[in-house]
């Protein structure tokens, strides 16, 4: 297909993600007023959406604390500076299986299955105006892990997102990923014109070479918003490739702890990175009002306590 490069881009900054990164950074935040800080500074930096998981703040590995997620949100609400808010709803869908000769029972130790309810407890409460919706089952690159999301799971979760007024973030990891997407639309589960995030070079979803960025691209609907991400040193360079694709933007601390070799990262030097590629690119960045006028979203108070 033709190229129609995108002139007006929003940059989405994904600020701490759920990976084991938290011991090879001192600036991957952990504690609740690390998380909104980095996602304020990021905001001031440019980026019109943070992408917020929560860690346990002791030891940095990954969480599903309600109370976490409530204290991230009260700090980026209740701050001077306006910003799209997308919370994670992609955890508790964790498998690892034992040996391969005896892969049942499932190993205690990274699984964590919860139900659907439970995995949107915390966007019912908080009222993010984006929340992440994975859509897809996916080997990771880890031995015996799955990401593990049925179809019925995503159904579920999905109508939860649709009902609550919170619009889901579809993240593709694969064609079949969108595939699915698209069944939920015409399903009438989720609203269209939806928002999908294309994630590219995650073990072992789809690889990040451009021909299969561009089959990714090709099968995005035509009404449908869409960004990119790529990992690590390919981070900085799926920025213009998004934007030329007619995308917006993903780059932070989840996805690539580098800003240059030998020299890691903050989320405010990424986004401020990116920034500069899109405007040399003759490109504009947008800002959260307008990013919600384009999505149609609605910034809304937490649940009363």
């Amino acid at each position: 297909m033709p190229l129609t490069m995108n002139r007006d881009v929003f940059i989405t900054c994904a600020v701490t993600g759920s990976g084991g990164s938290q011991d090879r950074s001192p600036h991957v935040p952990r504690s609740p007023k690390q998380i909104a800080d980095s996602a304020i500074a990021a905001a001031k930096a440019g980026a019109a959406v943070v992408h917020c998981h929560v860690r346990d703040p002791e030891t940095g590995t990954p969480s599903r604390d309600l109370g976490l997620y409530r204290e991230v949100t009260d700090r980026i609400r209740d701050s001077d500076t306006d910003v799209v808010l997308n919370l994670t709803a992609g955890m508790g869908g964790d498998i690892t299986f034992g040996a391969v000769e005896n892969p049942l029972p499932v190993k205690d130790a990274g699984t964590d299955m919860i139900g659907a309810s439970e995995r949107m407890a915390h966007v019912a409460e908080c009222l993010p105006e984006i929340c992440t919706l994975d859509c897809g089952t996916m080997n990771f690159a880890e031995a015996d892990y799955v990401m593990t999301n049925t179809p019925g799971m995503l159904r579920a979760m999905g109508q939860m997102m649709t009902d609550l007024g919170v619009k889901p973030e579809i993240e593709a990891f694969d064609t079949g990923h969108q595939w699915f997407a698209k069944e939920l639309v015409k399903e009438g589960i989720l609203d269209s014109p939806a928002l999908v995030q294309l994630c590219m070079g995650v073990p072992w979803g789809a690889p990040n070479d451009l021909n299969t960025f561009m089959a990714m691209v090709n099968n995005v609907p035509d009404d449908w918003d869409w960004s990119a991400f790529s990992l690590g040193r390919d981070q900085m360079a799926y920025v213009a490739a998004s934007v030329l694709a007619g995308g917006n933007v993903r780059v932070g601390l989840e996805d690539n702890l580098w800003l240059e070799k030998g020299v890691l990262a903050e989320n405010w030097q990424l986004v401020e990175r990116a920034g500069t590629i899109i405007e040399n690119m003759g490109a504009r960045v947008i800002g959260p009002e307008e990013v919600r006028k384009q999505l149609g979203l609605t910034k809304r108070a937490p649940v009363a306590k």
